[in-house]
């Protein structure tokens, strides 16, 4: 048996929660129904039951339950946000043209397009739905302005993805909309439907927006030394797909004139030859680039830990602290 010390974080959160969570499960079921159009449970069935890990709804019912929440509101919210979540994945799997989620073949492959962006839609739909039901126009508007966020951030990809011009502070605007801002509302609506003080609130803002940040350094760095067997990635997916990541950004900026012609040709022209990923990944270990994105997602980690020092002291905001210990695990 797994002893509670080597138990993972997210784990020992979900063991802790598990009545919240079953209660946020049953909720997603019966809303994911649809009596007329069988199509949609169909499709968010196959993602929802994919054994994803529910990090974000489990981190709305950690807030509210460590500032003392004792209502059933926090499972609206939780389901909320995994349907926010859910509908992000079945859109972003259509956009990336992706034929892979969690090991498993993607919505978008399975059914169509159509029914992955349309069922993804109808989430969204249910999301506002479940929010409306806390009264609480607060949660409301951290939810809403999340999901405009979030869309604004995967548009603003589209267009720094593949432009050598962008730079550091696009690319953490990008992370901050497709990841960190469900990340930070989710933290945050949970401190609210609580009633916890604005200093508390903020604090459960300030770690969701930190752990997003750096959960997503740390996934893009993982696509350049990752073990593909532990990330299900292959090293060198978003080369070969012509994403700007942090450490090939870092790289440009201190690249020659030789360098900047490569990754022209690779990222901004999509020209890519046998032995081109063998180069960008020398031409980053020259420069170091991988080595500073770690210490940059280490920072955020830190930064995370030192928000929680405003909460109260419970079980829950020492598992928050060990989760963003476990999430730049994998690079430390």
């Amino acid at each position: 048996m797994t002893s509670e010390k080597t138990q993972k974080p997210h784990d020992r959160m979900a063991a802790y929660l598990s009545a919240d969570m079953t209660a946020v499960n049953d909720l997603i079921r019966d809303r994911m129904a649809s009596e007329h159009a069988p199509r949609i449970p169909e499709v968010t069935a196959h993602l929802v039951e994919a054994g994803g890990k529910r990090l974000r709804p489990m981190l709305t019912l950690a807030a509210a339950r460590l500032c003392g929440y004792d209502g059933p509101y926090h499972v609206h919210l939780a389901a909320t946000v995994e349907f926010i979540h859910t509908a992000t994945l079945l859109h972003d799997d259509v956009v990336d043209e992706s034929a892979q989620r969690r090991g498993r073949p993607t919505a978008n492959l399975l059914w169509d397009n159509k029914s992955s962006v349309l069922v993804g839609d109808y989430l969204f739909a249910r999301s506002f739905q479940l929010m409306t039901e806390t009264n609480n126009m607060r949660v409301l508007a951290i939810l809403a302005n999340a999901s405009a966020t979030i869309a604004e951030g995967e548009v603003l990809q589209l267009t720094a993805a593949q432009n050598l011009a962008t730079d550091e502070g696009i690319y953490l605007q990008v992370v901050r909309g497709k990841t960190a801002a469900l990340f930070s509302a989710a933290t945050q609506v949970g401190g609210v439907i609580a009633a916890a003080p604005d200093a508390q609130v903020q604090a459960l803002f300030d770690y969701g927006d930190a752990l997003g940040i750096a959960f997503q350094i740390v996934d893009d760095l993982l696509d350049y030394q990752g073990d593909p067997n532990a990330t299900g990635k292959n090293i060198g997916d978003d080369f070969r797909e012509r994403k700007l990541t942090l450490p090939v950004i870092k790289a440009i900026a201190k690249g020659d004139a030789a360098e900047r012609a490569f990754w022209t040709r690779t990222i901004e022209k999509g020209r890519q030859d046998d032995g081109d990923l063998e180069h960008a990944l020398s031409l980053l270990n020259a420069h170091g680039t991988l080595d500073e994105t770690k210490a940059e997602a280490l920072a955020w980690a830190e930064q995370a830990k030192t928000a929680l020092n405003t909460l109260p002291d419970h079980d829950l905001t020492q598992m928050l602290r060990d989760l963003a210990d476990y999430v730049v695990a994998r690079i430390s």
